[in-house]
């Protein structure tokens, strides 16, 4: 219940969390490269790992009003454990030991209250106590296994389940495996069983086997001999390309182009599609200059530098194709007739090369084209697409099979790393693994194998900016790419073999060492839940057709189930990823689809219901792009459906927490995206004696319960304005949803949609009651600035409203310069005009308005690099201010609002920085031994005013 007093037994996610740190730890976790699980292998639309953990950790600590009475001792507890979630959503910190041990014994600490016991203390003791006493941990949507793996991180049970085989695969990968095999050292060969070394010069030092430290040693050994093994039988594919200057480089990618015959009969051209003719934007630019040979009727391609003229326009766009011949134009639907027909092909244009640490463009030639061509594989993957795979804009081009997504080379190049594990696995049984264990690390190089067809698939696309390969699924979905690279599995750059492999050791290398064991399930979430003993629910289901992750992960199972079926036979038993039980509103299901989603949804969350603790809150993340759909005469939108959903199953709703994966101070991104990533929906199962409410009583309980609720977002938790009316969701929701029904006394239930009406409508009301603090001066110009905006008014109508607020004109803009007022017209000062210098003004106070965007304009011209003072100069006006700064604040919200209501981007983003960067101002206006103080207990004094 966010933003309400707790009772017994709360935790912390209902009642407060530190949203901001979250957030931001949740938008910098983008940029990890290194060691981050999700580079095991690619799952679409994860959420990212620092919220997963935030939401566990708060949802299983209790919020300290639980346990203490004193309201100073609370605040002060609070901050303690919003102190310990900042730092533990840092990625830095994520397998730190010391802060892994405090979080764990909190949890700990939380259970053993619950139970009238003492938690131990010591890191072992702890992680064995929450074995034997904790609520285990069910996700019944694993996906990429971001939440079961935060839990086990946090020393929980970790449960996890999934229809789809291959989610169940990587969940399996993250928690189940590497727990069994822990500490444990290598098996090959060139390992020395008593560990390994790390630093360089005087400082390397060897270190013991621990985690999974041993297992990735393997992986990376096994891998360069499943390398080895490849090469020997696919070398003559993968020939070096001779210099004009001589020697002989190895090549990175082929550049090709797809090829249709022209449209224009006396051409009849093979013409090449291609969306750029630039091949690099890099220092020493490149581009490939076509060359029409009319006797043969035929194009090649030659390699032009910077210095050589321009490349040519594009040969395809989203309506025609144009042929290099002749220019004639052919239309798409002219373009797919032709594919579906079997007349589309590929042309090499150009080739890309490395010698020596230098990288060069060259022209094909006729050697490397036959080479390419000349590729068989032994075998091919012969599953045909879904007919209803939408999501695959292939299918419109004749593609039907996934086979023929990748060209002959790379069929021939992933089937035979996948025919070397069967050797490798012998191999891993010489050297000493058990059977149990050379399965395990089968399953990562099988893995490694379903990255690697990412890389090699005509369905790349060359990123000429960087000169690299962007793998298939740069979004959720499978777009036409016409012009594509063919990497070389063999060289030294990204996307080779070897590059894959060193992704998966390093992403299991980067878990925690020391947790309890993960278990993972293939089942249907809708009639299974595999947790017993009432877990602990955390999940991210999926939302209407956001994903189709059944047409998609076709992709990848391909290719998995070929090699690892005699491992997991029920996993892979099928020839396809299970889609007729796929719970989506896709289009394969005809006019009903989303009722079957809603169906589906509803039958979930009744069973989730029914098997979830009772103790704890289950949460819900919810991440679905709002859009209004009429049906049946009724208005509706994915938000109000899937909270209508969950109050229906039985539940209560107590919190609704915004999560930010993309945070940008960049007026246009506010712009476009000024709503969460995604909400974590925060549910306690409803009493079953819950009564009925009218709609008098529910409307005078949301005025009585909601406006502390809101006190309690913005003055304490300092809740960013452009996730206040998300988050005051969950208050409001909770007095509507506490009961089995409300109605009005005529017996018309009051829905979800009049409720959330009725919520919006109270957040308004508060706003105007907060603007009634506010001193007479700020007042008059908010008052102004809903009337006429930033533009002018008349003097007459300034002279009113001053009075009404008891101010005098001349003040307001001679003294307080906040307005202009000339030849009877009046107008609000702008921006610019609130210069960080003004003179001081002996025996007049600053009023909120002018601290308002005096701060706002520090911290605007220093975003836009325009010498600002930034938040240091925002501080020096904060000490101005004294004892008023807090209705600063104040005013930054509503003006937030009001500039959101009206779209203006550029001003909303202002005053939402103002409000984010509260805390650092007001640290900035304490003497540094305030701030020493502040950073001691936990950060309070730069939270609290």
């Amino acid at each position: 219940m966010n933003g309400l007093p707790a009772r017994a037994g709360k935790k912390l996610i209902e009642v407060d969390l530190p949203l901001d740190v979250i957030n931001a730890a949740a938008v910098q976790e983008r940029f990890v490269q290194n060691a981050h699980p999700f580079r095991l292998h690619l799952w679409w639309a994860r959420r990212p790992l620092a919220a997963c953990r935030a939401v566990l950790f708060a949802s299983l600590v209790d919020d300290p009003s639980a346990y203490l009475t004193d309201t100073e001792e609370i605040v002060v507890e609070r901050a303690i454990l919003h102190n310990l979630l900042g730092r533990l959503a840092k990625w830095e910190n994520s397998n730190d030991p010391n802060l892994l041990a405090e979080a764990r014994w909190q949890i700990a600490r939380s259970v053993a209250r619950g139970k009238g016991e003492t938690a131990p203390t010591e890191p072992a003791a702890v992680l064995e106590y929450l074995n034997r006493q904790a609520q285990p941990i069910y996700d019944p949507f694993c996906g990429g296994g971001s939440i079961p793996l935060e839990a086990q991180r946090l020393g929980l049970r970790a449960v996890g389940s999934d229809l789809n085989p291959v989610a169940v695969l990587i969940t399996k990968a993250l928690i189940e495996l590497p727990p069994r095999f822990a500490n444990r050292p290598p098996v090959n060969p060139d390992a020395d069983p008593m560990g390994f070394t790390v630093g360089k010069g005087k400082q390397v030092k060897q270190v013991p086997w621990l985690g999974a430290d041993g297992l990735a040693a393997d992986i990376r050994y096994y891998g360069r001999q499943m390398q080895e093994l490849a090469w020997k039988e696919v070398k003559d594919l993968y020939p070096t390309i001779e210099l004009p200057e001589g020697g002989a480089a190895t090549v990175i990618a082929w550049l090709w182009a797809r090829t249709i015959p022209c449209s224009n009969p006396p051409c009849g051209i093979a013409m090449p599609m291609l969306k750029s003719f630039q091949v690099s934007k890099k220092a020493n630019q490149h581009w490939i200059k076509p060359v029409v040979d009319s006797e043969a009727n035929t194009v090649s391609f030659v390699v032009q530098n910077h210095n050589r003229g321009v490349p040519a326009e594009a040969t395809v766009d989203d309506k025609v194709a144009t042929c290099v011949a002749c220019n004639s134009k052919s239309t798409l639907a002219y373009v797919r007739e032709q594919a579906k027909s079997g007349f589309m092909g590929y042309q090499m244009t150009g080739i890309f090369a490395e010698l020596d640490r230098k990288r060069v463009f060259l022209s094909p030639n006729e050697e490397q084209t036959k080479i390419a061509f000349s590729a068989k594989p032994n075998k091919r993957p012969n599953q045909k697409m879904p007919a209803s795979a939408y999501k695959v804009s292939g299918r419109g081009y004749g593609i039907t099979e996934w086979h023929e997504l990748f060209t002959e080379r790379q069929l021939t190049a992933l089937d035979e790393f996948g025919a070397t594990l069967p050797k490798v696995k012998n191999q891993l049984v010489k050297d000493g693994a058990d059977a149990e264990y050379a399965d395990a690390v089968l399953t990562y190089l099988a893995l490694a194998v379903g990255k690697a067809s990412e890389c090699w698939s005509s369905f790349t696309r060359w990123q000429n900016s960087g000169n690299k390969v962007a793998r298939v699924f740069s979004r959720q979905a499978l777009p036409m790419i016409w012009d594509f690279p063919e990497v070389n599995p063999f060289c030294s750059a990204a996307c080779n073999w070897m590059d894959q492999v060193e992704m998966v050791a390093s992403a299991i290398q980067g878990l925690p060492d020391e947790v309890n064991p993960g278990e993972t399930h293939q089942a249907d979430a809708t009639t299974t839940i595999h947790a017993k003993n009432g877990p602990v629910i955390v999940t991210d289901p999926p939302y209407y057709d956001n994903v189709s992750y059944a047409e998609l992960s076709d992709f990848f199972y391909i290719w998995l189930r070929d090699i690892l079926r005699d491992i997991y036979p029920d996993l892979f038993s099928g020839i396809l990823v299970p889609i007729q039980e796929e719970m989506i509103a896709a289009p394969r299901f005809g006019r009903e689809s989303r009722q079957r989603f809603e169906d589906l949804l509803n039958q979930t969350l009744r069973l989730i219901r029914e098997r979830c603790s009772p103790d704890f809150p289950s949460s819900i993340f919810y991440a679905y792009k709002q859009q209004e759909e009429q049906r049946e005469g009724r208005a509706s939108t994915g938000w109000e459906t899937m909270l209508t959903a969950v109050i229906n199953a039985g539940f209560q709703v107590v919190g609704t927490w915004p999560m930010r994966t993309e945070r940008s101070n960049r007026t246009n991104a506010l712009a476009a995206n000024s709503l969460a990533s995604s909400i974590v929906l925060v549910c306690r199962p409803r009493r079953e004696d819950a009564g009925m409410a009218t709609r008098r009583q529910f409307f005078d309980e949301l005025e009585r319960e909601l406006p502390p609720a809101l006190d309690q977002l913005t003055r304490q938790s300092h809740i960013a304005p452009v996730d206040l009316a998300q988050a005051a969701i969950g208050p409001g929701m909770q007095v509507y949803s506490r009961y089995s029904r409300v109605e009005t006394l005529g017996g018309t239930p009051v829905t979800v949609r009049e409720a959330l009406t009725a919520i919006n409508k109270a957040i308004a009301d508060y706003d105007r009651q907060e603007s009634g603090e506010l001193d007479g001066e700020s007042r008059f110009c908010l008052a102004w600035l809903n009337s006429n905006g930033s533009g002018p008014g008349s003097f007459g109508d300034a002279l009113t409203l001053a009075t009404a607020h008891n101010v005098v004109i001349d003040r307001l803009r001679d003294l307080h310069r906040l307005i202009s007022a000339e030849g009877g017209v009046v107008q609000l000062r702008p921006l610019a005009e609130f210069a960080p210098h003004q003179p001081s003004r002996s025996g007049f106070a600053i009023t909120a308005w002018e601290g308002c965007w005096r701060m706002a304009y520090h911290l605007g011209r220093e975003a836009e690099g325009e010498g600002g003072g930034g938040i240091a100069g925002a501080g020096q006006v904060a000490r101005q201010l004294g004892s008023n700064v807090e209705r600063v604040e104040r005013l930054a919200r509503i003006l937030y609002n009001y500039y959101d209501r009206r779209r203006d981007s550029g001003n909303a983003v202002l005053f939402n920085n103002l409000v984010t960067s509260w805390a650092d101002i007001i640290s900035r206006m304490q003497t540094p031994e305030q701030r020493r103080m502040g950073e001691e207990d936990g950060g309070m004094t730069g939270r609290m005013v």
